[in-house]
């Protein structure tokens, strides 16, 4: 099986279109410890107890962002305060709703802003007039006996009504060790796969009527790590490899499982899951091409047409190139699926 080579031109639109820059990481770390302390202050004047660890978390922490043109980011900032401490005037136990309306109310006494704090179902949500937004999950961490005679802490998030066992720092650790792990058997594997998560992130956000019908970069980070396989040079090859492997599991199933906790990250006929394996399957479709005797322009015109840009072929011819079709094998798999179509359609 062969396809055509545009590792390279993969490389730099993934640079130059996909991943943050430098300034727009400092950028969103500013907005981080401002949304701290915020918090912090209105904390103090609502005379509540701090919280005990702040941790970012989700795709900030795993170094996962990708662009946006409308600077819709989801900062994701985890708010964990000890059990003593979510308490009311009278010493009862805070419910999940109050605990996450004290943290709405802390952030909501800065009146500068145009949109309030407001209360989701597993977070508070402040959205700012540039776009992005920061989102707060509020943890209790409460102390169990281990059966051995000590204690050990247990985090459980805010709900919709109920106090959930959950950690997402365990989700990132998760991800952090599947990176050192890949990294340790050759150097750039682990940092490969970063960069196939945020291309897949990117590809399931390139339309803005895509973005609220397709599933969360948990999922999309899940499903890749659980079918990545390296490609030395060929981040085009590496794309190409799990989003078929995906389709494929998806089309049997829209279950995934959470990479570290009990639950699933979605359930069988999620709406969610079934449009992202969708538009795979479409990319794959147009992308089928790469295996035919294609020209560079048109191996171009198939990776823009699945990322809606027109990045690829405004790119410079390669020196010294043939100007026709360029291959190199990849696998020594069989490149026709048991019903008869091509590998990618």
């Amino acid at each position: 099986m062969s396809v055509f080579d545009c590792g390279e031109d993969m490389g730099k639109f993934h640079d130059d279109e996909i991943t943050l820059s430098s300034g727009e990481r400092t950028e969103m770390r500013e907005r981080r410890n401002t949304g701290r302390r915020r918090l912090e202050i209105g904390l103090d004047e609502e005379e509540h107890p701090q919280p005990k660890i702040t941790c970012t978390q989700g795709s900030y922490a795993m170094h996962t962002m990708v662009q946006d043109d409308e600077c819709d980011y989801d900062i994701d900032d985890g708010i964990y305060f000890a059990e003593e401490d979510l308490v009311d005037e009278l010493g009862s136990p805070l419910t999940p709703q109050q605990a996450k309306e004290r943290v709405c109310a802390a952030l909501s006494r800065d009146k500068r802003f145009a949109s309030p704090a407001q209360v989701f179902p597993k977070c508070v949500r402040q959205v700012y007039n540039e776009g992005y937004h920061i989102d707060m999950p509020v943890y209790r961490i409460r102390m169990e006996d281990d059966g051995q005679g000590s204690t050990q802490e247990i985090y459980e998030l805010a709900g919709d009504g109920t106090w959930d066992a959950s950690d997402a720092r365990a989700t990132t650790r998760w991800f952090k060790g599947e990176v050192s792990r890949l990294n340790s058997v050759k150097d750039g594997r682990g940092n490969q796969m970063r960069r196939i998560v945020r291309l897949t992130k990117g590809f399931a956000r390139s339309r803005a009527d895509w973005k609220d019908q397709t599933t969360s970069g948990i999922v999309i980070t899940t499903l890749v790590i659980d079918h990545f396989v390296p490609s030395e040079g060929r981040d085009d090859e590496a794309l190409l490899e799990p989003w078929e492997a995906i389709r494929d599991q998806l089309k049997k199933s829209t279950q995934v499982a959470h990479p570290v906790n009990a639950s699933n990250l979605a359930e069988e006929g999620n709406a969610k899951v079934a449009f992202f394996r969708d538009k795979l399957n479409w990319a794959l479709g147009e992308l089928a091409v790469l295996e035919k005797s294609c020209t560079r322009s048109e191996a171009r015109q198939a990776w823009d047409s699945v990322f809606d840009a027109n990045y690829f072929q405004n790119l410079p011819e390669p020196k010294e190139e043939d100007k026709r079709a360029f291959f190199i094998a990849t696998s020594q798999k069989s490149d026709v699926r048991n019903d008869g179509n091509g590998r990618f359609g």
